[in-house]
């Protein structure tokens, strides 16, 4: 089985995008397929089960979490 999620993250601005994006695409490593269109982060995320989906969902979710605080910190 193959699950997969499309995710839209809106950003206040296409500044914030950009460097929010620059943070986390280190860490896709082939289970997510991150870019940016104007002030949004657009994601698609792949995984071999619903339970792995969710895993990735939530560290992915996780590290733009923490690249939004830095970067609204400048």
């Amino acid at each position: 089985m193959k699950a997969t999620c499309e995710l839209t993250i809106e950003c206040t601005n296409s500044e914030t995008a950009k460097n929010i994006l620059g943070s986390i695409t280190i860490d896709d490593q082939g289970f997510v397929h991150s870019t940016r269109k104007g002030n949004s982060i657009q994601a698609t995320i792949e995984a071999t089960s619903v339970a792995s989906l969710l895993h990735t969902l939530d560290d992915y979710l996780a590290c733009v979490s923490v690249a939004e605080k830095i970067v609204n910190k400048h």
